[in-house]
């Protein structure tokens, strides 16, 4: 009986090992945190690898909420997300809002782009939606051809691709995609959207209402132009290609649905079909992320991120899709508690990538970038204990 007791004690000591040996696979970083830098607020993450294998991750620094002074800021990593540079100001003009991070690398060219936002600082978006603002909500657009290390002034978009109409304008956010495969393949495709004019809408007290669209471009980014609107009711969206080269819009909905909404392209992003909802994919009123993962094991895999609720930003829990999500197979709690905005990428060494908003009592405290091995998702246990 003794040596019973004494077996059973060795295995219990060792459990607690044992389960840390699980996580030990499992690299966490907080790239920004609210209170530690040189800003009240740090939000809007954005991930991408460039074709030298560095990561790019990307923030808006606040001075208070989604407009005001807002810059955009940078971290490179250039060993799989293990250290970070330091912090680099991509964007920033005095007290007007500089945000909405949308990165997308050509892979052809290897110039990255970084599409943002801009506004002048002193209107809110209710102004803006109502056209009652000082300036309108314009897109903009730079890039680096050093890997990230230094970026070209950025220029506006208004004149191609923005209808004059609008009123409030987001790219992303989050990141771009280029085509692989089919008539468009070389195609540079941004996932935004914006507030229109709906005499049956009511969006900050007026007659408008939200849609989404996609920028594009066919020759690495000379000329850019958008595509239709998707609508009603699609806000904050990112596109990702299917395997016979259509293109899905996986986009925030505000059609008291509680679930994501869904459009479809088969000629690169310029048309969209109806939206549909995807009740497996819960919706919370926020921003998600989705992602061609690749293949692994000679499976194509796709992921979505988004806080896992009907209500409130918290349980950000990742999914995995064998079939062009059309279903998703398995889920995987990523972080329990307050959680909001989040990306997604593959790591040059093929592990999984998440760069997402969390905290202890509000979701906006940190900025926690972790990587993990692909079968970790079928492991039991959270991500970010």
């Amino acid at each position: 009986m003794r040596k019973n007791l004494l077996l059973i004690s060795s295995i219990l000591l060792v459990l607690p090992f044992l389960s840390l040996k699980e996580k030990e696979d499992i690299d966490q970083t907080v790239l920004w945190e609210q209170g530690m830098g040189e800003y009240n607020n740090y939000r809007i993450p954005a991930l991408v690898v460039t074709n030298e294998g560095t990561l790019l991750a990307f923030c808006e620094g606040r001075e208070s909420g989604d407009t005001g002074d807002i810059n955009l800021l940078l971290k490179r990593s250039e060993d799989n997300g293990m250290t970070w540079s330091n912090e680099q100001v991509v964007w920033d003009d005095a007290k007007n809002t500089c945000g909405n991070p949308c990165p997308v690398v050509d892979e052809e060219t290897g110039r990255i782009w970084l599409f943002m936002s801009w506004n002048n600082g002193k209107d809110k978006e209710s102004d803006i939606i109502n056209k009652t603002s000082l300036s309108s909500r314009l897109p903009y657009v730079c890039y680096s051809d050093d890997d990230g290390k230094t970026w070209s002034k950025p220029a506006s978009l208004e004149e191609t691709c923005r209808d004059p109409s609008w009123g409030w304008y987001a790219t992303g956010p989050g990141i771009g995609i280029q085509v692989k495969k089919g008539a468009y393949k070389g195609r540079l495709v941004i996932p935004a959207n914006h507030s229109y004019d709906d005499p049956q809408g009511n969006l900050a007290g007026g007659p408008y209402g939200y849609g989404a669209h996609v920028i594009y471009s066919d020759d690495h980014g000379k000329s850019w132009q958008i595509s239709e609107s998707i609508k009603p009711g699609c806000n904050e969206s990112q596109v990702t290609e299917l395997s016979d080269g259509t293109l899905l819009m996986n986009m925030r909905s505000y059609n008291n649905k509680q679930a994501r909404a869904i459009s479809y392209s088969t000629d690169g992003g310029q048309s969209w079909s109806d939206i549909e909802h995807d009740f497996q994919l819960v919706e919370s009123l926020c921003q998600a992320a989705v992602l061609n993962f690749g293949e692994v094991d000679g499976q194509g895999v796709h992921l979505f991120l988004n806080p896992a609720v009907p209500h409130g930003r918290d349980h950000l829990t990742l999914k995995v899709s064998l079939d062009d999500c059309r279903s998703w197979s398995n889920s995987k709690l990523v972080y329990e508690g307050p959680a909001a905005y989040s990306c997604i990428t593959r790591l040059p060494n093929g592990r999984v990538g998440l760069f997402f908003e969390a905290g202890e009592k509000r979701p906006y405290e940190k900025m926690i970038f972790v990587s993990f091995d692909w079968n970790e998702i079928f492991l039991t246990g959270t991500i970010v204990p």
